[in-house]
């Protein structure tokens, strides 16, 4: 009876945001093995720094065997203005290497054909892809329904009431999962960000302005 509870809470967030904000965009989607490194790029950073490395990556580098065959410091340099490039740099050409090595080409277009969990375990097996970056590059990439889980959305739906708190955010992933309509994941995944940066901010939220007061638990225990 809670799932089912959650669940009637999950469609209602879906409506009232999708009422509120409408059909947010995603930037261009990017093949997969692009969305794979931009993703891995975008850790503990803000879009704008990892679109500034990402670029200055390609630049660099044209195909993504050039990034295997590197030099390392260079790699790092090249990438700096995402943040712990020390860390990514060579995160990004071990994870482009093991594909390599796996599958003889780094084209991941194979995941289409796996059942959802087998693709995600397979992304997840590499060091430094955890579920957030499986679940993008699934969903934005290749439209394979998944509901990537930020600092955002486990914030926001913590607050809601939908996520409980003593759950991590890697658990939060197949929880809001089974709670979200998967034809609306990507629908729900930006709209739940985009509230969780415009109004339900980390320091004092916005509850004046948000449209889920009414089924929002943090709101209701505060007035």
């Amino acid at each position: 009876m809670q799932d089912d509870h959650l669940r009637l809470k999950a469609r209602h967030v879906h409506e009232k945001l999708y009422e509120f904000f409408g059909e947010t965009e995603w930037r261009t989607p990017l093949p997969p093995i692009d969305e794979l490194v931009s993703t891995i790029l975008s850790q503990n950073t803000n879009d704008r720094n990892r679109d500034a490395a990402f670029a200055a990556l390609v630049r660099r580098y044209p195909v993504w065997e050039d990034v295997i065959t590197a030099d390392t410091g260079e790699l790092i340099q090249t990438i700096r203005t995402a943040g712990l490039a020390n860390q990514k740099g060579p995160r990004i050409q071990n994870v482009l290497k093991e594909i390599q090595q796996e599958r003889g080409s780094l084209n991941l277009d194979f995941l289409g054909d796996l059942p959802f969990e087998d693709a995600r375990r397979w992304l997840m097996h590499f060091k430094g892809v955890g579920p957030k970056t499986a679940a993008i590059v699934l969903q934005f990439s290749m439209n394979i329904p998944a509901f990537p889980v930020d600092t955002h959305i486990y914030r926001v739906t913590t607050r809601l009431g939908l996520t409980p708190k003593s759950m991590t955010v890697e658990q939060a992933h197949e929880h809001l999962e089974g709670l979200f309509d998967p034809e609306n994941y990507k629908t729900d995944h930006l709209n739940v960000i985009r509230l969780g940066r415009e109004i339900c901010l980390a320091r004092k939220p916005r509850c004046g302005q948000c449209p889920l007061q009414e089924i929002c638990d943090y709101y209701q225990n505060s007035i």
